[in-house]
């Protein structure tokens, strides 16, 4: 997925408030900004990616600022209240009347839980609103593929599932469940140093994913969706080998849209930007299940 014109403003403005969060230092700040302002203007064209600049952005707020990780006391209240909101979610699931219907359902809550994401232009969310969402996340899917997904996992020996943001990432384990209950040996994979608000090893055991999975590790590197060629041995061996991908959220689509793919790929992500969603020929705010192959 290359960029739309907007992406610039959200690329500046996700920047300006991730410096916000990573210093008080109004010098820092200054120079931080400035700093992005020229990324801005020295990368972005029509050719560019999203998630690559976005990566770029954020590297540069980081060693500006000194601030390894910005969103760190965000992510913490993410965990807490998604964890919160866990057991309403769980009772969601297994009001499913088939293994296919509570592995539907898994994958709406999965969805919702996309909205955890601070700072994108226009998309607010309360942690409070979560659980009607989840209820009406059914007439919110735009992009309908979830029975392809299932019938894809139901095949698959390995899968590989790609978790997005802190908080996020406690919905997730209820999908995982569900890939297990189909016969999959399942790892899962975070990122491996914080970049914006996604979720890391440190998120992953807070919110139990390192008991729901058959196994649990990095990608070794802090990039925005997957920059294949940056990633450490051990996840590129769990990716080669594995017969489905499950990625969640915008940054995988954006990359995951550029390169080849050798296994299917399902994607699931809440439409929380206009350009993603012109991409996919949705609304904005929207569910989409999606399965590249």
């Amino acid at each position: 997925m290359k960029v739309e014109v907007e992406c610039a403003t959200c690329i500046l403005y996700r920047g300006y408030m991730e410096i916000l969060e990573a210093t008080s230092d109004q010098a820092l700040q200054f120079r931080a900004v400035t700093a992005l302002t020229r990324l801005l203007s020295r990368e972005f064209k029509p050719t560019a990616v999203p998630a690559k600049l976005g990566t770029k952005r954020d590297r540069l707020v980081k060693k500006v600022t000194g601030n390894p990780d910005p969103y760190e006391k965000k992510k913490w209240l993410s965990n807490k209240r998604a964890l919160e909101l866990l057991p309403q979610a769980k009772k969601f699931v297994v009001a499913g009347s088939s293994p296919e219907s509570r592995f539907r359902r898994a994958c709406l809550c999965s969805m919702v839980g996309n909205i955890i994401e601070f700072d994108i232009p226009e998309h607010e969310f309360k942690f409070e609103d979560i659980g009607k969402l989840i209820q009406q996340a059914e007439n919110d899917l735009a992009l309908d593929e979830i029975s392809q997904i299932h019938d894809a996992a139901k095949q698959a020996r390995e899968i590989l599932y790609l978790t997005d943001n802190a908080g996020e990432i406690a919905f997730d384990t209820l999908l995982v469940r569900e890939l297990k209950n189909l016969g999959a040996y399942v790892t899962v994979a975070v990122k491996g140093k914080p970049i914006i608000n996604d979720a890391t090893i440190q998120d992953a055991k807070a919110v139990g994913m390192h008991e729901v999975a058959d196994d649990l590790l990095s990608n070794g590197t802090d990039t925005v969706g997957l920059f294949l060629q940056e990633c450490s041995k051990r996840f590129l061996s769990h990716y080669r080998s594995a017969d489905l991908v499950v990625a969640k959220g915008m940054g995988y689509a954006e990359t995951l849209t550029e390169v080849k793919l050798k296994v299917p790929h399902a994607l699931l992500l809440r439409t929380k930007c206009q350009p993603v969603a012109n991409y996919f020929g949705v609304s904005r705010g929207k569910n989409v299940a999606k399965l590249m192959t």
